[in-house]
């Protein structure tokens, strides 16, 4: 059973770690893009906004599980299968990357105002202001982002092992579920448990380095 266990760790922070950097990229270019194109912007744009807005909250809109099973045929299309550890990849990214974009658009509107007027006045142009003001300037705010994205993405890893994604919700299902081994349920548990904690402790850190 240990082996069993240690398989599907790795699998479930394989599949954490790299939909979640997928998903911080694309919803990292959303952000940048509502930014600039929302009504107070640096680039107005009423069109490219509602679009990208009722794109995000559509997808947010979906449950998790119900969105892998949805995707299924994408899912398919781009991994080669619709089930196993990569292909859960696929599902997790898209399920992640508007989460993502509203708290990183939610930490850039923090940015106090009046220090983005004030690069306007010196010359800088938008990416300056977008890259060397509102980024920096938010910084830790979108760190404790990629941190809750991430603890959640481990969450959503858990349940993509219901419909055949592995890692630890797989073998939660296969032994402690349907074979009533209420001790393997327990390790999972406990595992998926420890993962948060090392993920939120290291996002913490990184928040307070930051924030000095």
């Amino acid at each position: 059973m240990f082996d069993i266990l240690l398989k599907a760790f790795g699998e479930t922070i394989y599949m954490s770690l790299v939909a979640t950097f997928i998903a911080v990229i694309i919803g990292f270019c959303a952000a940048i893009l509502l930014i600039l194109t929302a009504k107070d912007g640096l680039v107005p744009n009423k069109k490219i906004y509602t679009i990208l807005d009722f794109l995000i909250n559509t997808l947010r809109s979906f449950p998790f599980i119900i969105l892998m099973i949805i995707l299924f045929p994408i899912t398919k299309l781009i991994a080669g299968s619709s089930i196993g550890t990569t292909a859960a990849i696929v599902p997790l990214t898209i399920g992640a990357a508007p989460f993502i974009a509203r708290l990183i658009e939610t930490a850039l509107r923090e940015v106090d105002k009046g220090v983005i007027e004030a690069a306007k006045s010196f010359g800088a142009t938008n990416l300056q202001i977008i890259f060397k003001i509102m980024l920096v300037e938010a910084l830790p705010g979108i760190i404790s982002a990629i941190t809750l994205t991430l603890i959640t993405v481990v969450g959503f890893s858990a349940m993509a092992g219901a419909v055949g994604g592995g890692g630890l919700g797989d073998v939660a299902i296969k032994y402690g579920y349907y074979r009533f081994q209420t001790d393997t349920m327990l390790y999972t548990v406990l595992i998926l448990i420890a993962i948060v904690q090392v993920f939120q402790s290291f996002g913490d850190y990184l928040y307070r380095i930051t924030k000095k």
